[in-house]
């Protein structure tokens, strides 16, 4: 046998499976470095999601950082400890946000504003982000509170919602000054000294932007695709009618062919990990369960707040309650969006409650 036909014969193929090479996050205010020039590190978030991962990219004289946690004293004191520790007091030239959540674009203006930073991220996330950070409500809107009402929202939880100052966007997200450079599917862009593919996704927020490394194996996924959690797909009262499991399931089908064993994902949440194919199809099948279990459970008329059961197979506390109602109301609504149930307004207590066909 030559020593060509050895090396081929060898050459171990990427193993299949999730696999986290890395056990333990970095510590706050330190950096592992996941690929030649690419830093991973972490800020805090007050909620039990209790972090959110931001990754810099060397660009020589600067760093280009995905994401930035929310816009707190404390966040900023770690950003600067971060810049004058790993980031080697290079400044930051340009910041990426992967979608407009508050956890990914809470410091964007202010590494804009104090730092000179360009912005770079999808139409829809600077346009939403701007709009809900600039949109402060003192008390709720009615059109929120109609929204609870047919969700199904607990009384109690309806009535202390109903009374108490709103979440606001402007709580955790830095003013966003005006200007930032789009970037939109099948966009190529320069970062890290790689070229990355653009891949928008969909279903958790709206033009939610992906990027694949043409010249390793980084993939940079934000919410879109996580590890050991499934992200949060919930309909709201600024489009109650909308249907992000639909939309979800559309982007997780149409990244699967891109997908290899060996990428290397860092995602906004959780560990890097490989083994994309398999979480993107348990992604996939564990929302087409969630749906089947939910169909079977709403033989009987039931409102989005009785459905958890099927659907989390847990018992939900008030600190989730929320994401848990919005994520009940996006799987019944796709159902009936798809012909699959009915749906009616209960006299009671006027919430929709939603009855398979048949």
């Amino acid at each position: 046998m030559t020593e060509q036909a050895t090396l081929s014969a060898t050459t171990p193929k990427p193993p299949k499976g999730l696999r986290y090479p890395w056990d333990v996050p970095p510590a706050e205010g330190e950096a592992i470095e996941v690929a030649p020039g690419v830093l991973w590190f972490r800020l805090p978030l007050p909620m039990k999601l209790d972090h959110v991962n931001v990754y810099a990219l060397d660009e020589g004289d600067s760093w280009t950082v995905i994401d930035t946690g929310f816009a707190s004293r404390r966040a900023k004191e770690i950003w600067r400890g971060l810049m004058a520790g790993p980031l080697g007091r290079k400044p930051i030239s340009r910041v990426v946000v992967t979608h407009h959540h508050p956890d990914h674009i809470g410091l964007a203006g202010w590494l804009q504003t104090e730092h000179g930073a360009e912005l770079v991220t999808t139409r829809t996330a600077w346009l939403t982000a701007r709009m809900l950070t600039l949109d402060v409500q003192e008390v709720p809107v009615a059109e929120s509170l109609s929204f609870y009402r047919k969700a199904g929202m607990a009384a109690e939880l309806y009535d202390k919602r109903a009374n108490e100052r709103p979440f606001n966007f402007s709580d955790v997200v830095a003013p966003l000054p005006l200007g930032f450079t789009r970037i939109r599917q099948d966009d190529v862009i320069r970062m890290g000294g790689r070229d990355w593919d653009v891949h928008i996704g969909n279903g958790h927020a709206p033009e939610h932007a992906t990027f694949w490394s043409r010249d390793d194996n980084l993939v940079i996924a934000g919410d879109q695709i996580l590890p050991s959690i499934s992200p949060n797909i919930g309909v709201y009262p600024t489009e109650p009618m909308a249907d992000p499991i639909g939309e979800w399931l559309e982007a997780c089908e149409r990244f699967l062919p891109l997908a290899r064993e060996d990428h290397l994902v860092l995602g906004g949440h959780k560990l890097p990990f490989t083994g994309l194919p398999t979480r993107l199809k348990q992604l996939i099948e564990n929302h087409h369960s969630a749906l089947r279990r939910l169909l079977a459970y709403i033989d009987t008329p039931k409102s989005a707040s009785e459905c958890f059961a099927p659907l989390f197979k847990r018992s939900i506390g008030e600190a989730e309650y929320g994401l848990a109602l919005v994520e009940a109301v996006a799987h019944l609504s796709h159902l009936y969006q798809a012909g699959e149930a009915t749906r009616v307004l209960r006299e009671a207590d006027g919430a929709w409650v939603y009855q398979r066909k048949g």
